[in-house]
């Protein structure tokens, strides 16, 4: 498989999970000013939307959506731990979760990223960030994982859109037990080895 990627991007998440899941891909990273892949490939022809992540499946099919590569990615390998089984309800704590982030979480950053958004606009996003952020400190108050002790999916996804925090200078150091969360995320092998290939 291959996943299209830019760093620093939301990409960073699959890119963690197919590391979690010992998956062998092929990243092939994406100029998104450009739209160009360092191949030199039009983005635009792989994936209309212009966005990463986008998994390209060894039937030579496409999948986009962060969120959902990520469930896909898991579903094939069978790792329970990372997303557990259809029909339980731990299963769709994690997907719940998922949601959250996607819509609370990661598209509140997005004005910081478009200069056409005017400062005034950012100062309502920083305020919601940090409401969201302050709830998610208290839900992680007494567990290690924002579902319990298993770490899934939606720990990377939460990891990788937190990271932004510090692009933006959104202060969190209030958020303890979030920022115990991501130092203990930091930690893992497979993400040390995505960002720092990212990073090279």
């Amino acid at each position: 498989m291959k996943l299209f990627y830019s760093p620093n991007a939301c990409s960073l998440a699959p890119h963690i999970v197919l590391r979690e899941l010992g998956i062998p891909f092929e990243l092939i990273k994406v100029d998104l000013q450009q739209h160009l892949t360092v191949l030199g490939d039009d983005f635009y022809q792989l994936n209309s939307k212009g966005q990463v992540p986008l998994l390209q499946l060894n039937d030579e099919s496409f999948l986009s959506e962060g969120s959902v590569i990520s469930q896909f990615l898991v579903d094939q390998a069978g790792r329970k731990d990372l997303l557990p089984e259809i029909n339980t309800p731990q299963r769709y704590q994690v997907l719940a979760w998922m949601n959250f982030i996607a819509s609370e979480i990661h598209k509140a950053y997005t004005p910081f990223f478009h200069d056409s958004y005017a400062d005034q606009r950012k100062a309502v996003f920083s305020s919601i960030l940090n409401k969201h952020y302050r709830w998610i400190d208290q839900q992680l108050a007494e567990q290690h994982y924002l579902t319990g002790p298993d770490f899934t999916i939606a720990d990377i996804y939460l990891f990788v859109v937190t990271r932004w925090a510090a692009f933006i200078e959104l202060d969190l150091t209030d958020c303890i037990h979030l920022t115990k969360f991501m130092q203990r995320v930091a930690n893992r092998e497979t993400v040390k080895n995505a960002i720092a290939v990212e990073a090279a």
